[in-house]
């Protein structure tokens, strides 16, 4: 099919697409089946339903798909949990010093 073999993330890309697409066909199927909203019995009834199930199918779809590639390029992230000093150079916290307040009688007595 392909002169070369496509790249791997093309390969990931593609096949979270598929999953995503799929598990919106399997949302959208049970949507209807268990008339959430009153949604198969509309579709059911209409003469224009398929147009309906296409949206359905189509924004569902390019939602879950978008969700399943953001997952799977997330989970391959590297373990970040090292316990090595992380910072440049910080600047010496310096010693408190006492300041003498004069205590006398309240202002204005």
């Amino acid at each position: 099919m392909f002169a070369n073999p496509p790249p791997d993330l093309i390969k990931l890309y593609i096949r979270n697409v598929a999953i995503g697409f799929g598990l919106a066909a399997v949302f959208v199927a049970l949507l209807l089946w268990f008339d959430i909203a009153g949604l198969g019995g509309l579709v059911a009834r209409s003469d224009k339903g398929w147009i309906a199930v296409l949206m359905l199918f189509l924004s569902n779809g390019v939602i879950f798909a978008g969700v399943q590639f953001a997952f799977a390029v997330m989970s391959m992230a590297e373990d970040d949990d090292d316990d090595e000093p992380r910072g440049g150079r910080r600047a010496p916290v310096p010693e408190p010093v006492a300041i003498p307040v004069r205590v006398g009688s309240p202002a204005g007595r």
